[in-house]
């Protein structure tokens, strides 16, 4: 008689993954504001200074505490509400009203930030390096196309780590139970700090009678771009969704989620907006299935895998490289690999 399998589960890593992390709609933080963000197991502040730049510093002033997200901003520095201390764009102080002289540790960290597809990111390295030029966001040109709606984008806060998440990328199976949505093709391929899931099947939800296709690209650890064609009243629907989290602590995250759809030719723009809207809709649907999986379901670091599955093993340890010093690494990550399902049941 064969052993029962026990769920193992080492403790989650302390740190948090190194990469650029998605805090959604850069203009969302451009209203003059200062912005809290609670992330990273800690508070940071983001706020645009006069010269229009938006800047993402510590949120705790280290003279006595206080909370800079609540101060007030004052030309491209924030000053602190509790006894007035000023930091400017780089992190240093640069007044004290009643000092004659100011400290010269009076630093904070100055987070490094980009704006790309009119969306922020922040980056976090636990090592504190810079970001790593090749995994630069890559530009995606309908979001500057007339011809694509704007992002509509929900947030969301999910209780459990983030790895439960990424592990989607090569989880084939769940989407005939999760989503009613049989596939037909499947593949994976892992290179480098890109991850990508190639996918054909069906989808009465987003492509009726008809195909869905995706292709969803991890670049890096959370932030992943969908390419995505569908079916909506007989007219296909082509759209890009968005999928990025930004850790709180090790057992949440924030959940951003967005539609980017292209307008159908010949229809008015309140037509275009209005089935821009519904597809939206369902595309969400669709996605919050996967949260009520999430919500409900345990860390398991040793799963039994059959040979209809994907490559989860191959996913988790392509997804550990960010959460490894760099000097560490052995350069195994960059070697591409390629995981084509050929085992397909109807579910």
């Amino acid at each position: 008689m064969s052993a029962t399998h026990r769920i193992e589960a080492q403790p989650i890593p302390e740190r948090f993954a190194r990469g650029w992390h998605c805090l959604g709609l850069a203009d969302k933080y451009k209203d003059g504001q200062a912005h809290t963000l609670e992330i990273f197991d800690t508070k940071l502040v983001c706020y645009q200074g006069e010269d229009g730049q938006l800047r993402i510093l510590d949120g705790y002033c280290p003279h006595m505490g206080g909370d800079l997200s609540k101060g007030c901003i004052e030309g491209n520095s924030i000053r602190c509400p509790f006894h007035d201390w000023r930091w400017d764009a780089d992190g240093k102080c640069d007044d004290i009203p009643y000092a004659k002289r100011i400290p010269p540790r009076a630093k904070i960290k100055s987070w490094p930030i980009c704006e790309e597809n009119k969306l922020l990111f922040v980056w976090h390295d636990v090592e504190n390096n810079p970001p790593i030029p090749e995994q630069a966001i890559p530009r995606i040109e309908q979001v500057f196309d007339d011809s694509w709606a704007e992002w509509e984008i929900a947030e969301l806060e999910i209780g459990i780590n983030c790895r439960e998440l990424v592990d989607n990328v090569a989880d084939k199976a769940h989407f005939g139970p999760v989503h009613g949505a049989p596939i037909r093709s499947f593949s994976n391929i892992f290179e480098g700090h890109i991850a990508t899931q190639i996918m054909e099947g069906k989808s009465e939800r987003l492509a009726e009678q008809g195909e869905i296709r995706t292709e969803a690209t991890y670049y890096g650890p959370s932030y992943q771009i969908t390419q995505m064609t569908g079916e909506m009243d007989g007219q296909p629907i082509h759209s890009i969704l968005l999928n990025c989290h930004v850790p709180i602590d090790q057992d949440s995250f924030q959940l951003r989620y967005g539609v980017l759809v292209q307008k159908v030719p010949g229809l008015s723009e309140a037509e275009n907006r209005e089935i821009a809207a519904a597809y939206v809709q369902l595309a969400r649907e669709a996605f919050y299935e996967d949260v009520e999986i999430w919500d409900n379901k345990v860390r398991i670091d040793n799963p039994i895998l059959c040979d209809g599955d994907g490559p989860v093993y191959q996913l988790r340890k392509w997804y550990d490289q960010f959460y490894t010093d760099v000097a560490e690494l052995t350069g195994d990550e960059k070697t591409q690999q390629v995981f084509k399902a050929d085992n397909f049941n109807a579910v």
